[in-house]
């Protein structure tokens, strides 16, 4: 597996994060974002693992070969569509970042919050830099966008066993406690498809992610895609 290192943070990306659009933003806020751009990169610690599965089509959704692990639902097999492989991945920034939340939660709210921002953004260019080893690997396929876990009607209720079919737990830390979500909470799990085709594609919509109602980057005016 390749290093991947956070050479710098998108500042725009943490901004959507925290609802800012053409809005001017004043000295103490400058200094915050500064202050958090560097310390989210000094403190992530970025890991990944990825397999690529051969896979079959069921009525509930998809199974990946050599595996007891079916993906329900017709989000999956929508997105999964003419493809010849799927990619399973899981990536995190590490808990560092989940500890100096905690931290900053009781010493200085306004600053949790834009590091939280920070995270989630650092965690998304990781994510892109994962995908972007996968398609220098398999460059003779075409590749679907980053179909997570709990996304459409996929229910996150498949999240332990996905991280357990990539032994994700020992390999880069994550675990998943009994409301489904992932310890460190930065880390993300997703689906890719790969086919020798070119894919179509997909119209990506609020309506289908589980987000809705609750999302702080719709609240603002703006989406994630």
């Amino acid at each position: 597996m390749k290093n991947i290192i956070l050479d710098k943070i998108d500042k725009s990306e943490a901004l959507r994060y925290l609802g800012y659009r053409n809005t001017k933003i004043d000295d103490n806020l400058l200094s915050l974002i500064d202050e958090s751009e560097e310390e989210v990169r000094k403190l992530a610690n970025p890991r990944y693992i990825y397999k690529v599965f051969d896979f079959s089509e069921t009525s509930e959704g998809i199974t990946f070969s050599n595996t007891n692990l079916t993906l329900k639902g017709n989000s999956i097999k929508n997105h999964l569509a003419n493809c010849e492989k799927a990619v399973a991945m899981a990536v995190t920034i590490g808990e560092g970042i989940d500890r100096n939340i905690r931290i900053l939660s009781h010493t200085n709210l306004a600053k949790s919050v834009v590091f939280d921002a920070f995270s989630s953004a650092a965690i998304e260019q990781v994510c892109n830099k994962v995908e972007d080893i996968i398609r220098e690997e398999f460059k003779e396929y075409k590749m679907t966008f980053r179909f997570g876990i709990g996304y459409g009607d996929l229910p996150l209720s498949h999240q332990k066993d996905f991280v357990k079919v990539l032994d994700a737990t020992k390999k880069i830390g994550i675990t998943v406690g009994n409301s489904h979500m992932m310890i460190p909470t930065k880390s993300v799990t997703a689906i890719i498809g790969l086919s020798k085709e070119k894919i179509k594609k997909a119209n990506r919509n609020c309506a289908d992610c589980n987000l809705m109602g609750n999302c702080n980057i719709l609240k603002s005016g703006n989406h994630c895609y």
